[in-house]
């Protein structure tokens, strides 16, 4: 008889018996239960000197596969045309990323080597999804300079215009007044959405106080 119990200090949660006759008595499969039960509680035991409790999370290095859903119109927006944008997230993550339709959700499934890959992923695709709220600060990447401002994706795929009247409560003539760059990450305060064009109109001054007027 190949007889294996496994469970829990509450009790057995699953078992596997080969046998080669054609039955046992209640007897027999008691006192394998409970040798079975001696057996795991020993074994318990010598685990809950090592670790009291059961890790809040994996190992950072620990592979893992972690899923989300997302409204299905936002589907496109995360494979991009050609599949451009989920590749581009892969090879910048190094996570495994697939996404299907399933009951009217997206559902995305994210599996990586390591903890970061998969939350990089993650902070990716929530940003697609995001819908930027005005009021809102966020940590934005500056991606062009121009006489009158500068462009920065507040969000994945989302672009805002800060203005040069936006960046200091002075009056400045030129951006480079600034010290801003071109790749540099500031945080900006979303403003305003034009009504017309959608277009974000972000502001940095505003997350400094106002100077008093002299």
């Amino acid at each position: 008889m190949d007889f294996k119990v496994t469970g829990t200090k509450d009790g057995i949660t699953a078992t596997q018996m080969d046998i080669k006759v054609d039955g046992l008595s209640f007897e027999i499969l008691e006192r394998a239960l409970n040798q079975a039960k001696e057996g795991r509680m020993h074994i318990l035991g010598k685990i809950t000197e090592t670790i009291q409790e059961p890790r809040a999370d994996l190992k950072d290095h620990a592979p893992r596969i972690e899923t989300l859903t997302i409204p299905k119109e936002f589907i496109g927006a995360i494979i991009g045309p050609g599949g451009k944008i989920i590749q581009g997230m892969q090879e910048e993550t190094g996570a495994t990323i697939t996404i299907e339709e399933v009951d009217g959700v997206g559902r995305i499934e994210i599996a990586g080597t390591n903890k970061q890959s998969i939350d990089s992923a993650m902070r990716i695709i929530k940003g697609i999804v995001a819908v930027p709220e005005v009021g809102e600060v966020y940590k934005g990447k500056v991606r062009s300079i121009m006489p009158y401002g500068a462009f920065i994706e507040f969000l994945p795929g989302k672009d805002g215009l800060l203005h040069i009247s936006e960046m200091d409560w002075k009056r400045l003539e030129t951006v480079e007044e600034t010290g801003i760059k071109e790749g540099d990450e500031i945080e900006v305060k979303l403003i305003d959405v034009d009504q017309k064009t959608g277009k974000f109109k972000l502001s940095r001054k505003v997350l400094f106080p106002r100077p008093e007027k002299k």
